[in-house]
């Protein structure tokens, strides 16, 4: 009986050994993340922020067809340059080896139709790339050192965020920025700093500083819920605009 025991349990730790080899491994995630702000389709003569994750500086970017898509650094960001029709598989490496791509396809130039918001302004995705880009990177930071998760760049966040610090608002204006989220496609709730200050220099540095210092806007800026960001800047006039967005997802925006 004994040894009857022993070989049943001898055939079952053998089948049990040969199902979980037969387990396919998960694939693991990319140490680094790679996109682009205008996602992953360009027309040629656009120009696209790279998203690069984790945020640090050192990272080194390529393009597997420079005639295709350059890679451009500005400050301590890069840009994706569309030249020709085609693809191009753009890299992001560091110094310890670890890198992940993102593959960019860019087709014809089609002739832009100007467009103007109900609001009167203008937008884009573009506007002061550098700074907004920078503001990102503070705001990723902040959330990092205090135990949250950096999040992803929302193109409609970005958007809508835009909107708002165009407007050239002092105060916030709860409902049209609402609207402007859902206008924009941004189908959930959010979360939303502003700050205004005199003069133009060292601006993202300043705006995440302000909201550092304020208790409320401080919890917005690290609240765990969220899972994306937007945010917007316009200088004018030597005043400085900025907004941040932060979405909630499954959260209710009644004007969506």
């Amino acid at each position: 009986m004994t040894s009857m025991k022993k070989r049943i349990a001898a055939t079952l730790t053998a089948t049990i050994l040969a199902t979980a080899l037969t387990v396919p491994a998960a694939a693991e995630a990319p140490a680094i993340r790679v996109s682009s702000y205008k996602g992953s389709t360009l027309e040629v003569g656009d120009r696209s922020g790279l998203i690069i994750g984790p945020s640090v500086t050192d990272y080194s970017v390529t393009s597997s067809a420079p005639d295709t898509v350059a890679v451009e650094q500005v400050l301590t960001f890069w840009v994706a340059v569309a030249k020709a029709e085609g693809s191009a598989e753009i890299t992001a490496s560091n110094s310890a080896g670890e890198s992940g791509a993102v593959m960019l396809t860019v087709g014809p130039a089609i002739p832009a139709t100007p467009e103007v918001p109900a609001s009167g302004n203008s937008v884009s995705l573009t506007d002061n790339l550098e700074i907004r880009q920078e503001m990102i990177h503070l705001i990723n930071q902040t959330r990092k050192a205090n135990g949250v998760s950096e999040l992803p760049v929302n193109e409609a966040l970005m958007n809508a965020a835009q909107v708002c610090s165009d407007r050239r608002y002092t105060w916030h204006h709860t409902p049209e920025e609402s609207k402007a989220a859902a206008d924009a496609g941004y189908p959930y709730g959010f979360g939303d700093n502003l700050t205004v200050f005199t003069g133009t220099a060292d601006a993202a540095q300043r705006a995440v500083d302000n909201w550092i210092n304020s208790p409320g806007h401080f919890q917005t800026m690290i609240d765990p819920r969220c899972d994306c960001i937007g945010v917007g800047v316009t200088q004018y006039d030597g005043i400085t605009y900025c907004y941040m967005f932060v979405g909630i997802p499954n959260s209710v925006n009644f004007y969506a």
